[in-house]
């Protein structure tokens, strides 16, 4: 079971739970550079191809080095760094519910 703390800490960034929301979605791993586009899109509201280079770079960089390590403080997620793949496994009910919670608060237009 997930603390209540370790679930909100991975929430308290916004673009770490825009990783958690496309990860909740997937039935199985993704790769960093697949999320990095999801996360992209969630973030300029457009399609991973209208985001300059140097953006999808920042926003890779970022889930690479600190935002996909921290999410494995949570025994349900699993980062395999060296083939820049991440999934979610067995995740609790209390952390689908508060992510779902979330990504609803955060954008009611959600089709959850």
């Amino acid at each position: 079971m997930a603390s209540l703390d370790t679930i909100f800490d991975l929430l308290s960034e916004e673009r770490r739970r825009y990783a958690l929301y496309y990860l909740k979605k997937q039935d199985g791993p993704v790769s960093v550079t697949e999320l990095t586009e999801a996360v992209a899109d969630r973030e300029k509201a457009s399609s991973p191809e209208d985001v300059p280079d140097e953006t999808l770079e920042r926003i890779d960089i970022s889930l690479r080095h600190n935002h996909v390590p921290k999410t494995t403080d949570a025994e349900f997620i699993e980062y395999d760094r060296a083939d820049g793949v991440i999934r979610l496994r067995g995740s609790p009910p209390e952390f689908e519910a508060l992510v779902t919670i979330a990504e609803i608060i955060e954008n009611p237009d959600t089709d959850e």
